[in-house]
C-alpha cells in the first residue's frame, strides 16, 4: 500500500490533516525527534504537539509493520503456486494484522493435525461431497473410501476422517471468525479458578479464587493480577461466551440441509468450535485485551513518571542529606550548589546508639561552616525520626529541613553511574548523595536510575517490557527537552536524553568539557567530535549556556533563528540583551514584519515568549510540606483521623498517599472525590499535597485505608 494511502488512514484515525501528518512523516523520517519537531517545526506540522506527534510515528510504524507481513505472505502463497488474482486484491486490501493473518490461514504451513492425516489418508473427496450437504447415501458414499491399506478400516472412521477435514475448513473461514470475535469481545467472561492445594501459597490472589466476571468490562488491573496469578501457577484462568450459543452460530453459518450430510456437518462444526475455534480466539482475546491493559498500566505510568521528572526543583542551593538507619546511624553528605560532594560523615542519633547531643552538636557545626541552605532527609527507615530530631535543632542560620522519597536510590547507588562517579564511596555514601541531589533537582537525578525502580508504576512487571522501556525513554526525553538542559554542568546521562544526542554523544560532550574546559557557546558544540550537523539542528534548541556571550545561548530560541532575533534589534535600534530586558522595546515589534518562508508566527511567538522569560525552568516553584508531628507509626493511626500526606503514585483503582508511618495508605478510586471518578489522574498528582480522613488500619497486614473526599467534609458537632 502506497505512503499516500496510509496518510490517509491515518489521518481518519486521528482527524489530523493529511498534509501535517506527510510533514510529520517526512521529518521522522529525516531524523528528526519529537521533541524538535514539537518545539522547532511548528509551520510544518501545523503545531501539532508531542502526543499527536508520538501517535502519528506509532501509526505509520503500524502500517509499515503491516506490510513487511503483507510482503511475506504474498511471496509464501505464491510459492506454493496457490495465488489468484482476488486472493492476492483481498491480501493488498486487507488493512488489519488480524485479516491479513485470516487470508493466509489456509496457506500456512501446518504441523500434522486431525485433518492433514485424514487428507493423506484419501479422505478429502468424501468431505468435500459430504460439505454440498445433498441428499445422498453417505454410508454407502463412505464404504469407497474404506482401505485398510491407507488406515481407513471401516465406514466411521472414514465419516470422521471427512469431519475432520470439514471442521478444519470451518476453522479456516473467516466470516465465522469475524462473527465469533465479536460475540468474545461483547460477551465473554473471564473465569479465575485457584489451582488445587496452592490456597496458602496464593493468598495474596484470594479474591480471584473463585471470579468470573465480563471480559469487557474487567479492569485493566484486575486482569493483570490475574494473569500474573496464572504466570505464578496459583490460578487457572479460561475466556468464553455462551458455548450453546456459539456452537449454534457456527451450525447455523455451516449447515443448510436438514439431511444426514448436513448432520456430519453440525457435528464437524461443533467439533471446530471447540476443538479449534474456541482455544484459538481465546489465545487472541487473551492476546488482545492483555495489551489492552499493557497500555492502560503503560499510561499510568507514563504519567506518573512524568509528573515526579517535572517535580518542582529546590535548585542551586548548598544541601545537607541524610539518609536515615537506626543500628547503621544516618549517612550524612555536604553537596554544593552544583551537586559535588563535599563532605561525608555517619551520625548515630537514635537508639541503639543514642548520640543524640553529640549528633546535634555536629549538625549545627556542619550547617554553619558550609553554609548549608536546606537538610534532605531520606522518607526510609527512621526517617520521621530523623526529621524529628533535626527540626528540633536550633541551628544558628535559616535552613529548612525537607522529607524527600527515597525510591530508587539504592539502585542507583549500586549501579555502574554510581560507581563511576564515585569509586572511592559506598553505597551509604552514593545513597545519600542521591537524596540530596533529587531534592535540587529531580530531574538531573532520577535520569540515572531506571524508571521501574522509581516506584510509580502499576503492574510494572507484567506488562510488554519492551513497550513499558519505549514509553517511559520517551517520557523521560520529553521532560528532560520541555526543561533544557545545561551542557557546562550536566551528567552525560542527563544529555543523553537530550534531542539528537545519545548516549555515544553524551560521553563525548562530557569529555571534551573535562578536556577543554566550559564551553563558552553553542556553537562550540561542533567542535565535539562525531557531533554533526544533523545532531547541532536537533539538540542545539534544548542546552543551555548560562553566562555566554550570546544571550540567546542560555535561552529555547534555536541558533536557526538567532538571525530572526538579531533583525529584531536591528529594527529597534537596540542589541540582542536590550531586546530581552526591554519589555517595550519588544511590544514596538510587529511580528508580520519578520514572517518567511521558514519562520512563521507560530515560532515567532514562542521566540517572544522566550526573550520575555529567557531559559525559564517551566516546573513549578518549591514548595516545603510537613507531616503530622504527633504520627510517626502506623500504630498511632486511629480510624477518623485526618492528617497532612503526599500523593506518591496513582493508579487506575486510586492512589497511594505517605502519610509519614513508613507504609503509604491506599485512596481507592471511589474515596477520591464526591463525584464519579473516571481517571484519578483527572482528580489528583503525583506529589500533590492533600488531606486524608483514616478510615481504616490494619497493622498487622500493613494497610490503611484512607479517604480525600472524606477529609474535605465538615465535621459535625
Amino acid at each position: 500500500m502506497e505512503l499516500k494511502n496510509y496518510i490517509a488512514l491515518i489521518a481518519k484515525e486521528t482527524g489530523i490533516s493529511e498534509e501535517q501528518i506527510k510533514n510529520t512523516i517526512e521529518l521522522i523520517e529525516s531524523g528528526a525527534t519529537i521533541p524538535f519537531i514539537a518545539r522547532y517545526r511548528k509551520e510544518a506540522t501545523g503545531n501539532l504537539d508531542e502526543v499527536q506527534i508520538a501517535r502519528i510515528k506509532s501509526l505509520h510504524e503500524k502500517w509499515i509493520e503491516l506490510d513487511k507481513r503483507r510482503a511475506f505472505i504474498l511471496d509464501s502463497i505464491s510459492e506454493q503456486g496457490k495465488m489468484t488474482p482476488e486472493l492476492e486484491l483481498k491480501i493488498n486490501n486487507a488493512l488489519t494484522m488480524t485479516e491479513l493473518e485470516d487470508l493466509y490461514l489456509p496457506y500456512r504451513p501446518k504441523r500434522k493435525t486431525r485433518a492433514t492425516i485424514a487428507i493423506e489418508k484419501g479422505l478429502e473427496p468424501l468431505a468435500k461431497m459430504i460439505s454440498k450437504q445433498a441428499d445422498v447415501d453417505i454410508v454407502a458414499a463412505a464404504r469407497k473410501f474404506v482401505n485398510s491399506e491407507k488406515g481407513v478400516e471401516n465406514v466411521e472412521e472414514a465419516l470422521s476422517g471427512a469431519r475432520d477435514i470439514i471442521a478444519e475448513w470451518v476453522s479456516e473461514n473467516i466470516s465465522i471468525r469475524m462473527k465469533l470475535r465479536n460475540v468474545f469481545e461483547k460477551e465473554a467472561v473471564i473465569i479465575s479458578n485457584v489451582v488445587k492445594d496452592k490456597e496458602e501459597e496464593g493468598e495474596k490472589f484470594r479474591i480471584y479464587f473463585d471470579a468470573k466476571e465480563k471480559l469487557s468490562r474487567t479492569p485493566s488491573h484486575r486482569l493483570l493480577a490475574m494473569f500474573r496469578g496464572e504466570e505464578e501457577g496459583i490460578l487457572r484462568l479460561s475466556i468464553e461466551p455462551d458455548e450453546e450459543r456459539a456452537i449454534n452460530m457456527v451450525r447455523q453459518h455451516f449447515v443448510r440441509n436438514n439431511n444426514a450430510a448436513g448432520e456430519q456437518v453440525a457435528q464437524a462444526a461443533k467439533d471446530a468450535y471447540k476443538r479449534l475455534l474456541q482455544p484459538q480466539i481465546e489465545t487472541e482475546m487473551r492476546k488482545k485485551f492483555k495489551e489492552k491493559a499493557d497500555t492502560e498500566a503503560i499510561n499510568v505510568f507514563a504519567a506518573n513518571l512524568r509528573q515526579l521528572l517535572m517535580a518542582p526543583p529546590l535548585g542551586q542551593k548548598v544541601v545537607l542529606a541524610l539518609d536515615p538507619g537506626f543500628r547503621t546511624g544516618c549517612k550524612l553528605v555536604i553537596l554544593d550548589k552544583q551537586g559535588q560532594l563535599l563532605y561525608n560523615e555517619t551520625i548515630y542519633p537514635h537508639p541503639p546508639h543514642s548520640q543524640y547531643k553529640l549528633a546535634s552538636d555536629k549538625l549545627k557545626r556542619l550547617v554553619l561552616q558550609f553554609q548549608v541552605d536546606a537538610i534532605a532527609i531520606g522518607n526510609g527507615t527512621a526517617g520521621r525520626e530523623t526529621e524529628y530530631f533535626v527540626k528540633k535543632i536550633p541551628f544558628e542560620r535559616n535552613v529548612r529541613a525537607i522529607v524527600v522519597n527515597e525510591s530508587g536510590a539504592s539502585v542507583y547507588s549500586a549501579s555502574d553511574v554510581a560507581r563511576e562517579e564515585f569509586p572511592n564511596y559506598d553505597v551509604t555514601v552514593r545513597g545519600a548523595v542521591s537524596i540530596g541531589r533529587r531534592l535540587m533537582d529531580p530531574l538531573a537525578e532520577l535520569v540515572k536510575i531506571d524508571p521501574k525502580s522509581i516506584g510509580v508504576g502499576q503492574y510494572q512487571h507484567d506488562v510488554n517490557q519492551t513497550r513499558l522501556q519505549k514509553s517511559l525513554a520517551e517520557t523521560v526525553e520529553s521532560c528532560v527537552n520541555k526543561v533544557g538542559v545545561e551542557v557546562n554542568t550536566a551528567s552525560k546521562e542527563l544529555l543523553s536524553y537530550v534531542s539528537g544526542i545519545g548516549s555515544a554523544l553524551a560521553k563525548q560532550i562530557v569529555e571534551y568539557r573535562n578536556t577543554h574546559g566550559a564551553f563558552a557557546s553553542r556553537e562550540e558544540l561542533k567542535s565535539v567530535p562525531r557531533l554533526g550537523a544533523k545532531a547541532f539542528e536537533q539538540s542545539a534548541g534544548f542546552l543551555r549556556i548560562h553566562g555566554a556571550a550570546n544571550p540567546l545561548d542560555s535561552s529555547a530560541v534555536h541558533p536557526e533563528s538567532y538571525h530572526i532575533v538579531d533583525e529584531m534589534a536591528a529594527k529597534m535600534n537596540c542589541n540582542v540583551s536590550d531586546l530581552i530586558k526591554d519589555e517595550s522595546l519588544r511590544k514596538g515589534l510587529n511580528l508580520n514584519d519578520f514572517v518567511s518562508a521558514k519562520a512563521g508566527l507560530p515560532t515567532l511567538k514562542d521566540i517572544m515568549q522566550e526573550l520575555a522569560k529567557p531559559g525559564r525552568d517551566p516546573r513549578a516553584q518549591f514548595d516545603t510540606f510537613e507531616f503530622d508531628k504527633n504520627i510517626t507509626t502506623i500504630n498511632d493511626l486511629k480510624a477518623g483521623m485526618v492528617v497532612p500526606g503526599i500523593i506518591t503514585n496513582i493508579t487506575n483503582f486510586g492512589c497511594f498517599v505517605d502519610i509519614g508511618v513508613h507504609q503509604d495508605g491506599l485512596v481507592h478510586i471511589s474515596q477520591i472525590a464526591n463525584k464519579y471518578v473516571r481517571d484519578p489522574n483527572e482528580v489528583v498528582k503525583l506529589n500533590q499535597k492533600v488531606l486524608v480522613k483514616v478510615m481504616s488500619v490494619e497493622p498487622a497486614r500493613k494497610r490503611i485505608n484512607l479517604s480525600i473526599k472524606e477529609a474535605e467534609k465538615p465535621e459535625t458537632k
